[in-house]
């Protein structure tokens, strides 16, 4: 059955863009990146010294911090930073920017590009470039974080090292007019990386102080280690969940449904779905109390009081193909939902074939679908 599945799938659904990579160099030498290197590596360990002060020394840095231990607020503090720069990225630039998924007013444009500018995972203008070439070469050497390159390439690797002329090359060919022409995103691109990096360490330094505690131990723990636990979490979409999980809307794709990654990373885990319909706003197929997605309810909110709308969906996309795997294979295609409350995911098999020795044929099939 997984093999009908397989291959039917891999008729119906090609990777998304229908681009390859073909006629473009392999051969590359690794060139490390030495300025993000260096940040990334100087973040990390900021934010495993925070981890020590916390465990070990009990939130009291004996460094700095005037022996401050770090008070509640900043631990809030931190948490809802957490949610505001993650729907900087999902909400914000991967859902509405990069796909364009659904349509937002200028006051919601501007909280997400601040929230965005929380998260400090580059300009939206760069983000959403790198994140089309991925759709659009998906798993190819011109893939910014191509999967196939190992795991801890398309985690962060893909960041330390030089891209590949390839992924150079196939930046160039994306079209990115509508983001030059959102005043938004080329004032933020403008101040970069300046502005984010003000938006990222500063601003939680300044609230701890403001909430009674010191700037150091905001800059610590609402700052590094906070930007470090959703920098990786964002990465995560990248790395494993192109390794584990199901693959029921396209099993030739390295994508999966991960409700795991979906915990950290706001409903951004249901990525075999996503890769099949990158334009659905909900990046899953079920709702959200079935399959974990606060993004999905934050756009929802917002489009409840007026901030959003023009949401897409890919549901009848999705039953459409359905319909046209049954008339390709000649069997019903056999649904079912698995796994437990909030984190749902479906599984596709085939029934038996259809017998047509008794002078049916596939009509009666296709009027049940339709």
């Amino acid at each position: 059955m997984q093999d009908d599945i397989r291959g039917a799938q891999a008729r119906g659904v090609q990777k998304k863009g229908g681009m390859s990579a073909e006629g473009l160099p392999e051969d590359w030498p690794t060139v490390i990146n030495w300025p993000m290197a260096i940040f990334l590596g100087a973040s990390h360990a900021v934010a495993l010294y925070a981890l020590i002060v916390l465990i070990v020394f009990r939130g009291a840095c004996p460094l700095f911090g005037q022996g401050t231990p770090v008070q509640p607020q900043t631990f809030a503090l931190a948490s809802a930073l957490y949610v505001f720069s993650g729907f900087g990225i999902t909400a914000g630039v991967h859902r509405l920017w990069a796909h364009r998924s659904y349509k937002a007013g200028t006051p919601l444009k501007l909280f997400l590009m601040i929230a965005n500018s929380v998260a400090n995972q580059g300009s939206i203008y760069h983000w959403s470039r790198d994140h089309r070439v991925h759709h659009h070469y998906s798993d190819t050497i011109a893939d910014p974080h191509d999967a196939n390159r190992g795991f801890w390439f398309s985690h962060c690797g893909w960041l330390l090292f030089k891209k590949h002329p390839a992924v150079l090359e196939a930046g160039k060919k994306v079209n990115m007019e509508d983001l030059k022409a959102d005043p938004i995103v080329m004032f933020q691109k403008r101040g970069d990386p300046f502005w984010n990096l003000l938006w990222c360490f500063a601003l939680p330094a300044f609230l701890a102080m403001a909430l009674g505690d010191t700037m150091w131990n905001g800059f610590l723990v609402a700052g590094v280690l906070r930007y470090i636990l959703m920098l990786n979490a964002t990465w995560a979409v990248n790395s494993v969940v192109h390794a584990w999980g199901e693959k029921p809307y396209n099993a030739s794709h390295l994508t999966t449904e991960n409700g795991w990654v979906s915990i950290f990373a706001l409903g951004e885990g249901w990525h075999n779905w996503h890769h099949a319909f990158s334009w659905d706003y909900a990046a899953a197929e079920m709702g959200a109390h079935l399959q974990w997605n606060p993004t999905k309810v934050f756009i929802d909110t917002v489009a409840f009081f007026g901030l959003a709308w023009d949401r897409k969906r890919a549901t009848g996309v999705w039953n459409q193909r359905k319909q046209r795997w049954q008339e390709t294979t000649g069997r019903p295609v056999v649904e079912t939902i698995e796994g437990p409350p909030l984190f749902k995911h479906r599984v596709i098999t085939f029934g038996p074939a259809y017998e047509d020795d008794d002078g049916h044929n596939n009509e009666p099939m296709k009027e049940a679908c339709d």
